[in-house]
Parts: C-alpha cells; structure tokens; sequence
C-alpha cells in the first residue's frame, strides 16, 4: 500500500527553552518564518495552513492555525487546526498531505508551538471521568514520570535491562545533542553524571526523564510537480506517515485503558501499540526496517529509546541494549538513534515535536545537520505516540 509522496521544502524551528518573555504564538510565528525563509515561498503563497493544538495556551492554543494564520497576517489562506496530544504535529502534517494529495491545495504550511509552566505535566483543569489521562492521575495516582519509572521496571523484568544501560542511552544522546543549536540541553553528560542525578522515579534518575519545554517548528510541504515547477532539485520526500489508533479489548477488559502503550497480543502475533505505528508507516512508504538509516524515536525517558528499537524494528525483544552497546544507533553506527539529542535535549512541547522530529529529518537527508550527521542517509523515521490513542510516524526519504 504504498501512498503517492508529497515534498518537504522548507523547514524551521524556534529553540527549545523557558522563554517567559514570549508567547507561543511568538514562537510558532518564528518557526513558521523560518521554514518560509527555508523554503523561498512567501507566506501570502501558502494555500493551506495546518496547526497543531496546544491545550495550556487559552482558546487560541484550541484554535491554532487561525491564530497562527492572524499573527502572520490573514490572508485567505485555508486553515484546519488538530489536537493529538503528543501526535498533534503528525496530525497536522498528515491534514496538509490529504489537502495537497487531493488536489485542494499544492503548497502547505504546518505549524506547532508550545509555552509550559515549569515542572511535569497535569491533566487539564476539571473533572472528566472519561478522560484516560484524568482518570490516570486520578485512580492510580500515575504522574508522567511515575509511570516512566514503572515502564523501566516493566523492561528489567522482561528483559533484564539495568540502570546503567538507561543512562547510557542518555549519554549517547547528550554525545549528539551537544551539537544541536536547538537543543536547549545542548551538553555532554557521563554515566556518572547521570548516577549522580536525583532519582525522581525509581529507577529513573532526573537526567534520563524529559523536562517539560517551550518550543515550535514548522514545515513547508507541497506536491511533487509544484515543487519542480519552483525549480527543487534533490526533493526530501514525506513517503509515509501513520496515525493509527492501537488495538486494545474493550470488550474483554471491562474498564478504562491508563496507557495506549500496553501490550495487547493475539497468538502469536504482536498487536503492540508501537508495532502497529511503524508498521503502518513502513507499509505506506514501502519499506522495512532494514531500509532506515536512521530514526528520531520518542524518548519521553532513556528506558522509552531501548523499547523503540525493538518495535520499530532494529532488533528482537529484548536485544535493545546489545544494539545500544555494540554502538550500532550512535552516529556513525549502524542505524543511528535521535542524531538530534531526542527528547531528553529537547523536552516536551506537545504540538511542536513531531513536527521537530521531521524538521530533524529533513536537515540530515539534505547533509545540513552540521555536527551530527549520518552519513550517506538517504531514508529516515520518525515515531511517538500521543495519548488517547494516537499513533505518530512519518517516513521521509530522498
């Protein structure tokens, strides 16, 4: 099932950090700016405008690409604005492709910004006895990081990994943040450093669990034949991208599920949630996992980068950190692993990463990711998830 591919031709990012000075929207608008300048397309050609929700933002962040679309300058523009929790920017990017690949428009614009309060993430504010998230930290008491400590534990049962195999997923990604001028922990740590650090939520230390940030990115993506009427040459091609919703037995398991992540398997078939996104993706794109050069993967904690590379398909179960330590996902190794630092340089902004992930994406196919590129790459993944249900991949290649 291979889908026609549409052209990233412009990408832009505001850096990650605590900016209280400004606004999201601010950030958002220098993003999109960004990825104009990137692109050589002037914002009053942009025919579409796709945003990514932020829910901590007031009735703007509910109404993204009008608010977007205003601080830019309204001009006629059509515009459609999603939430899909940490998927939102997928989302976005995956409404752009139909509007382009339908013949509504030919050129795009995406955009996904975030401005946090310090510290982990509430649910938002009310009482929703049907909201998963709500009910998470309600019923079970499950702060992120809580639940990021019992995910940790869940793979040292299964598999045996230890401690020290999560910080060394940490001090892999500081290696190749540190030269990230996004990043806005853009330094090298050590296994020390890391066991140094406090543990928030045993056996995760604070080092190896993503802070919350402000952040934006944006793209510009259009058909294949506008970009070459524009005269592009060596097209960074969007050839897949999955937004599924995972497989789970409502009808046998009486009760709300707490993580869309859960292991849910039919015989011998794997039904996992993450397996499902890759393989939706690979199949949209027409590749395998031996095809990838690299991948952007959704390390929310150093324990969730080990389980990425079993699901999305480096290795068996269980083997994640044999392919950590025999160097294979470090730049330079086999299928290297978040060449941009990941999350845990980064942090959280909720609308903002995917589309950051493809931003990352985009820079290592053209060879533009100055001081942390993966030579030669030609195809790459990215995937997370959001709650709720809301798969997050997007296969690019050149």
């Amino acid at each position: 099932m291979s889908v026609a591919e549409i052209a990233v031709l412009g990408v832009g990012m505001h850096k990650w950090g605590k900016f209280p000075g400004k606004t999201f929207v601010d950030i958002g608008v220098e993003a999109a700016n960004s990825a104009l300048d990137d692109s050589g397309i002037g914002w009053d050609e942009i025919q579409f405008l796709s945003g990514a929700n932020t829910v901590r933002n007031g009735y703007p962040g509910w109404v993204s690409a009008s608010t977007f679309a205003n601080a830019l300058g309204f001009q006629g523009c059509q515009i459609a604005s999603s939430y899909a929790a940490c998927a939102s920017g997928a989302t976005a990017l995956s409404i752009a492709r139909s509007q382009i690949l339908s013949g509504i428009c030919d050129v795009a614009l995406v955009i996904g910004a975030d401005q946090v309060e310090k510290g982990m993430f509430a649910p938002v504010p009310g009482e929703r006895p049907n909201d998963v998230d709500w009910l998470r930290f309600r019923l079970m008491g499950l702060s992120n990081p809580a639940y990021f400590g019992m995910f940790a534990r869940r793979r040292m049962a299964l598999y045996g990994d230890r401690q020290d195999d999560f910080a060394a997923v940490k001090v892999k990604n500081s290696q190749h943040g540190v030269n990230n001028p996004n990043a806005r922990y853009a330094k090298e740590f050590t296994i020390d450093d890391v066991n140094a650090s406090p543990v928030v939520a045993d056996p995760l230390r604070l080092l190896e669990i993503c802070s919350t940030s402000d952040g934006g990115a944006a793209l510009v993506v259009s058909s294949l034949e506008y970009a070459r009427k524009k005269g592009f040459k060596d097209l960074v091609k969007i050839a897949g991208i999955s937004t599924v919703s995972p497989v789970y037995p409502n009808a046998i398991i009486d009760m709300p599920y707490f993580a869309s992540d859960s292991w849910v398997s039919s015989g011998d078939k794997d039904h996992t949630f993450k397996n499902q996104i890759a393989q939706h993706a690979y199949k949209e794109a027409g590749i395998k996992p031996s095809d990838l050069d690299f991948a952007e993967v959704y390390d929310l904690s150093s324990a969730y980068e080990l389980d990425w590379y079993e699901h999305i398909g480096l290795c068996e179960k269980g083997k994640a950190r044999e392919l950590l330590h025999n160097g294979d996902t470090r730049i330079g190794g086999k299928v290297p692993v978040n060449p941009s630092g990941g999350l845990g340089a980064f942090g959280e902004a909720i609308p903002a990463q995917a589309i950051a992930q493809v931003c990352e994406l985009t820079w290592q196919l053209r060879g533009e990711a100055t001081g942390r590129q993966v030579e030669n790459a030609k195809v790459g993944m990215s995937i997370n998830y959001g709650m709720f249900g809301h798969g997050s991949s997007v296969i690019a290649r050149i």
